[in-house]
């Protein structure tokens, strides 16, 4: 099924060179040039990832904007960020907000292309070869052939690449698994530490949306994550 990018960004011949060498890799493209235009093609339906420029149309934070609003609406849905301001600060707060990677001007399209193409492979659904396809562990079932996660006998509602990530967890119970680790669940071959963090707080907060007390992720600083059995 085609993939579907949007892009929002201001300056009309850097929105054109994006659109042109995006639906080259065969992407359907939509371009906006403001935050209301790209808001408004956003009401109808989400695409399946966005490139944001922060500055745009004189707002300052227009980027920033809609990217919360885009991850309110839809937690998953994976934000790149392309823009001229490379700060620290900006960084870190794009970051924060959830978005998948934070990319500086100018830019290669060609790495633009491949970038993109990692990121969607992330979410794509496609079990880890030779790895047991299932775990139970205390009050947890996960079931990679079914794409399925159950806590407490309610599902999960988990992507394939965060039930890979729970399922490399599960399977070392109460050992650190390392970032290096969890990025080969993505199955692609250019992860930052960020994107898993983004991943885990997303998988954090599907369990917590089915018990409030759940607490068996724990994060290991700069090394990774672990399973904590209760």
């Amino acid at each position: 099924m085609q993939k579907h990018i949007a892009i929002v960004e201001d300056d009309p011949d850097q929105r054109a060179n994006y659109c042109d060498a995006l639906a080259k890799k065969g992407y359907q493209v939509s371009a906006y040039a403001n935050r209301a235009a790209a808001l408004e093609g956003f009401s109808e339906a989400l695409p399946d990832l966005v490139i944001l420029d922060i500055i745009l149309e004189g707002e300052e934070d227009a980027g920033f904007d809609l990217c919360r609003s885009l991850l309110q609406r839809a937690p998953e849905l994976p934000v790149l960020f392309l823009t001229e301001r490379t700060n620290e600060v900006d960084k870190i707060s794009g970051l924060r907000l959830g978005a998948w990677d934070y990319l500086s001007k100018p830019i290669s399209l060609q790495y633009l292309a491949e970038r993109v193409a990692s990121l969607l492979r992330i979410v794509e659904p496609s079990p880890i070869a030779g790895q047991e396809q299932g775990a139970r562990i205390g009050h947890l079932e996960v079931d990679l052939d079914r794409l399925s996660a159950t806590w407490r006998g309610i599902r999960v509602p988990l992507s394939g690449t965060e039930l890979r990530m729970l399922q490399m967890l599960v399977d070392n119970p109460d050992s650190a698994v390392s970032y290096a680790t969890l990025m080969k669940a993505t199955n692609q071959p250019m992860v930052t530490n960020n994107t898993i963090n983004t991943h885990m707080r997303n998988i954090r907060r599907k369990f917590v949306t089915i018990d409030s007390d759940f607490s068996c992720i724990n994060n290991e600083y700069g090394f990774g994550y672990r399973w904590i059995v209760q």
